[in-house]
């Protein structure tokens, strides 16, 4: 599988990450070692967790990084791993109170650490924002971390454009490197906004590619997949309320239409040209994917290697306001 290096970092990670939001709870932890084997063995290096990831279902707390350093430890793969995991989050049972502060952020990353099973973090996420907090005061703790030797880079998730664009001036009057990544919601698949369950996480917009296209800053998205809509509208399968509701628009059923020429045309699968799609962004874009059993990680790794044209990118997205 090809790699693809981010920017301002000396990161090379493979053109596929791997998502891991249920390890240990929703997904048992031998099933989740399974996923993460495959995932090697496919030429995967690029594993992204967070605190907060599986604590939603019932079982043990923080089990998604738990589950990952014990793996991590068994296995012996730290050495030959990306590590990316993500903190200050708000506390599920209050969303609306941000947790942000200096201390809560190296509480977090601390905790992060001891789940991990790991002396450092190459790429850690701001897993939400705080517009409350000057972006200098952020900026200043997450570098101070870096030259502490916990974290090698760092990037955001789930931030607005222009709190990004400000961050990145500061550290850049600063003469430090500011983010180096972006995660966000991001697939083929336009998103009805009033849909989105819970209004702190940011999707990609026109506005945010286009400063992607300028900048260069690389891009890690989630949700990449849309959930596998593509796949199950090609196959007449029955689609969940909850993601009717989010992606049943008249675009995304057109979107899918071209997927199946496009399929026909070049033989891939359409899972694998949904995530081509990102992979052959002008920028560099790393979907993540949320993978539940052998067959669907190994399905999405053939897609690491897809090489699609510009005018094919553009086709299949044809209409989305992100592309103008």
């Amino acid at each position: 599988m090809r790699s693809t290096p981010i920017p301002q970092t000396d990161l090379s990670p493979s053109a596929i990450c791997m998502g891991s939001s249920n390890f240990g709870n929703g997904i048992a932890p031998a099933d989740a070692y399974a996923l993460m084997d495959a995932y090697v063995t496919w030429g995967g290096n690029f594993i992204d967790t967070a605190a907060v990831y599986a604590n939603w279902l019932p079982g043990e707390k923080n089990s998604s990084e738990k589950t990952i350093g014990r793996w991590l430890k068994k296995s012996r793969q730290r050495s030959r791993i990306i590590l990316a995991t993500k903190g200050a989050h708000p506390d599920l049972a209050t969303m609306h109170i941000a947790r942000m502060s200096p201390t809560e952020i190296v509480g977090d990353l601390n905790t992060s650490l001891r789940n991990l099973q790991t002396e450092w973090i190459d790429l850690y996420w701001l897993h939400r924002d705080d517009t409350a907090r000057p972006v200098a005061e952020i900026i200043d703790t997450l570098h101070s971390q870096v030259v502490a030797g916990k974290i090698r880079h760092f990037g955001c998730s789930n931030w607005r454009v222009d709190r990004i664009a400000a961050a990145q001036a500061y550290a850049a009057e600063r003469g430090i490197t500011g983010f180096v990544g972006n995660q966000m919601r991001w697939s083929l698949a336009e998103i009805d906004p009033a849909a989105v369950g819970d209004p702190t996480t940011v999707a990609m917009d026109g506005e945010t590619l286009a400063y992607h296209r300028r900048t260069g800053l690389a891009a890690i998205p989630y949700s990449s997949q849309a959930g596998g809509y593509f796949q199950k509208l090609a196959e007449g399968r029955e689609i969940r309320p909850g993601q009717q509701k989010t992606y049943g628009t008249g675009e995304n059923r057109r979107r899918g239409a071209r997927l199946q020429i496009l399929a026909q045309e070049t033989g891939y699968s359409i899972s694998q040209l949904v995530l081509g799609y990102l992979t052959n962004q002008p920028f560099a874009t790393i979907p993540i994917v949320g993978c539940r059993t052998v067959a669907q990680v190994e399905d999405s790794m053939r897609a690491g290697d897809i090489r699609l044209t510009n005018e094919q990118v553009a086709w299949l997205a044809e209409g989305d306001g992100q592309n103008e």
